[in-house]
């Protein structure tokens, strides 16, 4: 079996800094993959249509399609690019952001077409299946879990909060929570953050920071990092989102947390909060906005220990390599 792996976003400017790009390197590392980039363009870009992708590259799609046996794409949410109709082997289609209102194609028989739709939980399969669709499979992310240990951190007087969900665009500065967290820090005297970057964006954050006075008690890290050498000094990770589309809906950044043993702050457009809600291992930021910030916060400092304690309960094969690979052996398998 050989896959031909579809990518629909330009490679990060920091190498593997991005969940989908480190997902699709495992997969193909294991499945003797081919990888395409379908995006034609070197930078993230809000503006580009997205029907464009892949239609100055039908020559390569076919060629590579000739030395594979199936195809598998990743986009945030389910869309039928009009160079896909290119390709002749079985596609499977990954979802890796959240449909919570996202609307019903017009058109639902290309996706019926498909091999498979992957989701990675039960509340984007109930979209699916409202959309009357059923081929469907739900695949749990996995993550390298090896270099992640518990690195328990009293809670004193300070909170440190991590968050490694860079923005691609400038509007993600709001639409991420971004400024939320920024502006919260300004009124919290004892909020710290660290703030995992990934090459763009840097001078305009680096402004952010200087103009509301908070260059002692916010650090940016611009390049790839041990992620557990930062959570060892974060009491908790937090991302948030105004809306569903623009975020993972398990963030990598957030299991990374869990596993690690800490809490994490969460909206709840992110479908990984039902997840957080049944293992009382976070808090639910309610709102992007600087009170529920605040509140979300005080709940956070109120319940640590147990939040704490509940989030390295969670244990270090949750969410597993493995476990990710051998359900995408059974599904191109079916």
């Amino acid at each position: 079996m050989s896959v031909l792996y579809l990518l629909t976003a330009p490679p990060p400017a920091i190498a593997g800094t991005e969940a989908t790009f480190q997902e699709v390197t495992t997969l193909q590392a294991a499945f003797a993959g081919r990888t395409i980039n379908l995006f034609p363009l070197k930078r993230p870009s809000g503006r580009l249509p997205k029907w464009l992708y892949g239609l100055n590259q039908f020559g390569a799609l076919r060629a590579l399609e000739r030395e594979c046996t199936l195809n598998h794409i990743y986009f945030s949410v389910p869309y039928f690019f009009p160079a896909l109709r290119v390709l002749r082997n079985p596609l499977v289609y990954t979802v890796t952001a959240s449909l919570e209102n996202y609307p019903r194609p017009r058109n639902i028989a290309p996706l019926r077409s498909l091999h498979r739709i992957v989701v990675n939980n039960e509340r984007d399969a109930a979209t699916l299946r409202s959309w009357g669709l059923a081929n469907y499979t739900i695949i749990p992310p996995g993550i390298d879990s090896s270099r992640l240990a518990p690195a328990p951190l009293p809670l004193d007087n300070e909170v440190t909060l991590l968050m490694a969900s860079a923005p691609w665009v400038r509007r993600q500065f709001d639409l991420k929570g971004i400024d939320t967290l920024l502006n919260t820090a300004a009124r919290l005297p004892f909020l710290r953050l660290i703030l995992l970057w990934r090459g763009l964006l840097f001078g305009e954050l680096n402004e952010r920071i200087r103009r509301l006075g908070l260059a002692d008690r916010v650090e940016v890290v611009d390049r790839k990092v041990e992620i557990n050498d930062y959570l060892g000094r974060a009491h908790a990770a937090v991302l948030l989102a105004k809306q569903p589309d623009i975020v993972k809906a398990y963030p990598h950044s957030l299991l990374e947390s869990l596993v690690a043993g800490k809490p994490v702050l969460v909206s709840p457009c992110i479908p990984l909060v039902d997840y957080v809600r049944q293992r009382d291992c976070g808090v639910v930021v309610e709102e992007v906005s600087v009170p529920a910030l605040v509140a979300a916060i005080a709940a956070l400092k109120d319940r640590y220990s147990e939040l704490a304690r509940n989030a390295i309960s969670i244990g270090p094969d949750a969410f597993s390599l493995a476990s990710l690979v051998e359900s995408h052996r059974r599904l191109y398998a079916l």
